[in-house]
């Protein structure tokens, strides 16, 4: 269910996907956005409510313009808890959004009962550098986002409209999301979170398409040296979009993590 939230004394005008009961799961998403049909919440859904909230500067969200770095971020859905009445949840947060999700779990160690980071961004290895995906056509996007980029999962993903309307809708909406993105990501996604991340004490599953090739599984080495209590899962034919690439492994995954 798609809901609006103003946040923050109306700071921030917040579109989210709301589905299911229970303890509260928080879903980050990551640099893309959500696409409006993510049947992996609704799955997740079976046990826990879910929030995904869109960042401000995705979808119909608003205040974009207050949040200028990874702090703002954090401190945003540090707020969004607060006027949600969630005193501390699940986390969940998939590439910029797991690197948020971490930033967010480092800032206050009592708001995050366990932490789900899903081919997080956050670090950079020199010897493996993540491409830049700001300067990317769809093709190479597809190519570094999917295990197999001519799958028509892939090919949905980075279709362009043959409708002129469709079209500039598709690539204003793009711009905004990555104008929004680039502030934590471009023109590397280290934030600082070296210095933070040992503050972390959520128990931690790093999650990983083992096809990755925008944020390699390497990277997975640069949590675990860091979060004391880190655990690391792949999971096999997936890419970076590993969740709706494979949707069942990964709530399969994800909710054992958490239920255990």
């Amino acid at each position: 269910m798609k809901t609006m939230q103003k946040i923050g004394g109306g700071r921030f005008e917040v579109e989210m996907q709301v589905c299911g009961s229970g303890d509260p799961l928080l879903y980050l998403h990551g640099a893309g956005g959500l696409v409006g049909v993510d049947p992996f919440l609704e799955e997740l859904g079976k046990d826990f409510k879910v929030i995904a909230p869109h960042l401000p500067g995705y979808g119909d969200s608003t205040g974009g313009e207050l949040i200028e770095d990874v702090v703002d971020a954090s401190l945003f859905y540090h707020q969004l808890m607060d006027d949600l009445g969630i005193a501390s949840a699940y986390v969940v947060g998939h590439s910029m959004g797991g690197m948020l999700a971490a930033e967010l779990a480092a800032v206050d160690v009592h708001r995050v009962k366990k932490l789900v980071l899903v081919c997080p961004a956050g670090f950079w290895r020199d010897e493996t550098p993540i491409p830049d995906f700001f300067a990317m056509d769809l093709s190479d996007l597809a190519a570094n986002l999917f295990h197999d980029p001519k799958s028509p999962l892939a090919q949905m993903f980075t279709a362009i409209p043959e409708d002129a309307e469709r079209l500039a809708e598709m690539y204003v909406e793009r711009t905004k999301r990555l104008t929004q993105a680039s502030k934590f990501l471009w023109p590397i996604p280290d934030r600082g979170l070296n210095k933070r991340a040992w503050r972390i004490a959520a128990p931690t599953l790093l999650l990983w398409g083992a096809s990755d090739r925008l944020i390699p599984p390497v990277y997975a080495q640069e949590f675990t040296s860091r979060i004391k209590q880190a655990q690391t899962q792949t999971i096999k034919e997936a890419g970076h979009m590993v969740m709706y690439e494979q949707p069942e492994a990964f709530v399969k995954a994800v909710r054992g993590f958490l239920k255990a």
